[in-house]
């Protein structure tokens, strides 16, 4: 009988552990029904507060709480005391509440999206029309170089013992700062880079002179501007769009001196002087009759200059005739505090935009670029591409791509920098400055660049390349 009563007890104690489980259960899933629903509405309550359309039907946590209260105690004053009976799980009949199409906010701005890859475009507008004829017609100042006897001309005239001779010594002497450097490091410049770095030097030293007022040929007084005449047909020949018209400051001579604005390289060769026009036009074609990759760099604020490619770099280099500069392109935004909106390179090879290579910080250093959309300077930089490279080998079309890939990786790379540098000048306690900021790879950050040195100090000042940062005098010629 003992055993009986035992055996009878033991199921009532599983029972009861089993009814407190469930019913333990039923209340959890209950409460975590009440928060779910009460988070739905303050969702639904915040989204109408946004959009201003009505909000979903309401369940209300007060009376979700009252009906988990009563179904509480229902459950819990029915609880049976026969060991057989066991407390039904009650099925959760609340719903979370549907999100009423309504209630839908507005689609975000996709002012953001601007900055996206764009897609080239025609040009549609007049303004967009005369901007390509424009460039198109800069984009034959390269092809120029390519004439055989003008190369021999050129070559002719370089005095080529001098200038490899120098570039075998500096290669050298980079090559011996790389050893000492241990395995693993190159020279900076290659042989070619040094030929190029000689050849500068020669044609700013000795070769080319700068031209501010012309002196008088009659008595080699001093001269001052008087405006601009038509050039004469023998000045057209040889490619003088413009000739700037100079009076002589002496008492009693009051003679004339016109400066021709030559285009013509052969031309360049002979007269060997002008300003910035014919400095970079002269120098790049001595460039390439050394065998150089040439570009010929248009900016829109009035100045070019010459890009060469270094093969030991594998990317364009900046160099400046008449600043004797090389590879220091924030020469012109920094140094010179030159605001500039376009900078193209022409090559025989087709056109691009490197406007980034040379305006780090367009907020800081740029202009407005409002000749015409940036989808339609791609189309046109794309456009004189397929033209230069139409006769080209497929091999040497796709070693081009792959090198107009990785300028674009650089030249992307700039404005990370800028960027970076622009959020790291925001953060408390920053330094601030560029210097900062994530780094590209190129030695012209380690420069410090520095105002105009060609021209006179008035001419400088009124084209505002000082380094002051005033703007340019708009009455005054340029290049």
């Amino acid at each position: 009988m003992a055993d009986r009563g035992q055996t009878r007890r033991e199921p009532s104690s599983t029972l009861n552990n089993d009814l407190t489980e469930d019913w333990s259960h039923d209340l959890r899933l209950q409460f975590e029904q009440l928060l779910r629903t009460k988070r739905l509405n303050e969702l639904a309550e915040r989204s109408r507060s946004r959009s201003g359309s009505p909000a979903p039907r309401d369940n209300s946590p007060s009376s979700t709480h009252h009906a988990s209260s009563s179904s509480s105690s229902s459950s819990s004053s029915h609880t049976p005391s026969s060991p057989g009976h066991r407390i039904p799980r009650k099925p959760i009949t609340s719903r979370p509440p549907t999100r009423n199409l309504s209630t839908r906010t507005l689609p975000p701005s996709y002012s953001s999206l601007r900055n996206l890859p764009k897609i080239p475009s025609p040009p549609q507008d007049a303004a967009s029309l005369k901007f390509r004829n424009l460039l198109m017609s800069l984009s034959k100042t390269p092809t120029h170089y390519e004439n055989p006897g003008l190369l021999d001309e050129a070559l002719s005239i370089i005095p080529l013992d001098r200038i490899y001779s120098e570039a075998q010594e500096e290669s050298e002497i980079l090559e011996a700062q790389a050893a000492s450097l241990g395995e693993g490091h190159k020279a900076e410049w290659g042989y070619q880079d040094c030929v190029i770095r000689s050849l500068l030097r020669w044609f700013k030293r000795v070769f080319f002179s700068w031209v501010n007022n012309p002196p008088c040929q009659t008595c080699f007084s001093p001269t001052v501007a008087s405006g601009m005449t038509p050039p004469l047909p023998d000045e057209q020949a040889r490619g003088a769009q413009r000739v700037e018209l100079y009076r002589c400051t002496a008492q009693g001579c009051g003679a004339f001196e016109r400066f021709p604005r030559y285009g013509d390289v052969w031309t360049l060769l002979q007269v060997r002087k002008g300003r910035c026009g014919e400095w970079a036009n002269c120098f790049s074609m001595l460039c390439r009759a050394v065998g150089a990759r040439v570009r010929w760099i248009w900016n829109a604020e009035d100045h070019v200059w010459t890009e060469v490619y270094s093969e030991q770099q594998k990317r364009w280099i900046h160099v400046d005739a008449c600043e004797e500069s090389w590879d220091n392109p924030r020469l012109y935004a920094e140094g010179w505090k030159k605001p500039m909106s376009y900078c193209i390179a022409f090559s025989i090879d087709g056109a691009t935009d490197v406007t980034r290579r040379y305006v780090r910080n367009p907020a800081k250093h740029g202009k407005d670029r409002t000749r015409a959309p940036e989808e339609v300077i791609l189309y046109i930089t794309d456009e004189i591409r397929k033209m230069r490279r139409e006769n080209l080998s497929k091999q040497e079309r796709m070693r081009l791509i792959k090198e107009d890939d990785r300028e674009e990786k650089e030249l992307r790379g700039y404005a990370v920098q800028a960027l970076a540098s622009e959020v790291t000048n925001m953060l408390p306690g920053s330094p601030g400055g560029a210097a900062s900021a994530v780094s590209v790879t190129s030695s012209d950050d380690d420069k410090s660049p520095a105002g105009r040195q060609s021209g006179s100090t008035e001419w400088i000042q009124a084209r505002g390349e000082g380094g002051t940062g005033t703007g340019p005098d708009p009455s005054r010629e340029g290049r």
